[in-house]
């Protein structure tokens, strides 16, 4: 991700605080340095290990079980699946919005097939999310 004693680039400061097992938000990363474009700034080590600590501390990440809560709103049958449909839906328009290619990248890495009535099994798509951070070009 970066050179030795230059620093990796603003724009990957949410996948390294990914890559160690935190969930800050797009905003929260913005906030604090991230940018929206390559080669705009670096971020050397000495300002990186602040940010970690400070993304650390934040209450407002989410985890596994906080994902599984939420999806299991879409669970009308209440046995852990529910329709993929219903989860692009929910990817593409709610909360921090992605685009309809993330989406379909994410799907490919991440989920399992859908079965006849077009259901997935949605713990295993969160925990295949939460353990390996995609990165989108």
């Amino acid at each position: 991700m970066g050179s030795p004693g230059e620093g990796i680039d603003a724009v990957d400061l949410g996948d390294a605080l990914r890559s160690l097992n935190l969930n800050p938000t797009l905003a929260f990363i913005e906030k604090l340095g991230g940018t929206k474009r390559r080669h705009e700034k670096k971020i050397k080590l000495e300002e990186f290990l602040p940010i970690y600590s400070q993304v650390k501390k934040e209450k407002e990440q989410g985890c596994y079980e906080d994902f599984v809560e939420c999806l299991k709103l879409y669970d009308k049958q209440e046995d852990g699946t529910m329709l993929l449909a219903e989860l692009q839906h929910a990817l593409l328009s709610l909360g921090e919005n992605l685009e309809d290619e993330q989406v379909e990248e994410l799907f490919a890495d991440c989920m399992d097939p859908e079965d006849d009535d077009g259901m997935i099994p949605y713990s295993q798509f969160v925990q295949r999310l939460m353990s390996d951070p995609i990165v989108f070009d």
